[in-house]
């Protein structure tokens, strides 16, 4: 188990029953890198991995 999956399955745990919907965890991600400015890179390849989920390659 890599150390993340321990905020995915909290993440799991606690949201896991929740809708949401992508304008909403975008802003989520934006505040997040506002103020985390250091991790903006990683959830920046996040986000465009997210996005480009059904391209094909």
């Amino acid at each position: 188990m890599y150390f993340t999956d321990r905020g995915i399955e909290e993440l799991a745990a606690r949201r896991g029953e929740e809708e949401v919907s992508f304008d909403w965890l975008a802003e989520q991600l934006r505040t997040f890198v506002d103020l985390n400015p250091e991790f903006e890179t990683p959830v920046e390849r996040l986000a465009t991995w997210l996005a480009r989920l059904d391209d094909d390659d």
